[in-house]
């Protein structure tokens, strides 16, 4: 897929570049991320504390953060607004931490799910392990973690898959690819191949740096994920209403 192709041609050349503001930290890639920093409590798409609306939670870096964009024009935030345009009744929220690995979402899982009622686990890490060339066996233990401790609270969780650089070589790409598909069939939870699927590579689609959707890249990323967990939510209140 063209997207895909350019999406990665930029992220060989992004990633050894200095000083373009990319959100993963200085150093040596291999080296184990720092602590990550719980997302502040307060925004337009983490809804009053207290609410008893079943929640959404999108656990992830930052795509999902929407670095660059308004809170309001992130993927989430643009759910939230077609679950409330519509018969559902659930809540965002965006666990998104910007240079986040999925060593960090991990640590920032507990967090995640310590408040409200979660009922869906939207994982979308995995994007800076690439970057950094992070071993793909510590990518998918952190990832199995995850789903796993999702799934012993009931949750049903969605998996949404991403690209590395082909700068580590085809070996490391391809071994990255396979993380995701490989988890999804393992626990049996819905995937979504390439979370930037058609944004990726659309200079259209993305912000100056080429790698974070704008707010119209947004819009598109919200569209991808709403045709997974839309379904997930049609199946979750089949359930319930049982």
């Amino acid at each position: 897929m063209v997207g895909r192709s350019s999406f990665l041609i930029f992220l060989a050349i992004f990633a050894w570049l200095p000083g373009c503001g990319r959100d993963t930290p200085e150093g040596d890639r291999r080296s184990a991320p720092a602590p990550s920093a719980a997302p502040a409590a307060a925004s337009p798409i983490d809804k009053t504390a207290g609410s008893s609306a079943p929640r959404i939670i999108f656990l992830g870096d930052s795509l999902t953060a929407g670095l660059g964009l308004e809170l309001e024009q992130s993927f989430p935030a643009l759910i939230q607004k077609r679950i409330d345009a519509g018969s559902y009744q659930y809540e965002i929220l965006n666990a998104g931490v910007s240079g986040d690995t999925s060593a960090g979402g991990l640590r920032r899982l507990e967090w995640a799910l310590g408040e409200g009622t979660p009922v869906v686990l939207v994982v979308a890490l995995g994007g800076n392990d690439g970057l950094r060339g992070l071993p793909t066996e510590q990518l998918e233990s952190n990832l199995a973690q995850i789903i796993e401790q999702g799934q012993k609270r009931g949750l049903r969780v969605i998996l949404a898959g991403m690209e590395a650089p082909p700068n580590f070589g085809a070996e490391y790409t391809t071994r990255f690819r396979a993380v995701y598909p490989r988890l999804a069939e393992r626990y049996q939870v819905r995937l979504i191949p390439f979370l930037l699927d058609g944004v990726a590579g659309n200079a259209a689609l993305n912000q100056a740096d080429g790698i974070h959707p704008n707010a119209r890249g947004a819009e598109r990323v919200a569209d991808l994920v709403w045709k997974v967990l839309e379904p997930e939510l049609a199946d979750t209140r089949r359930t319930t209403t049982r």
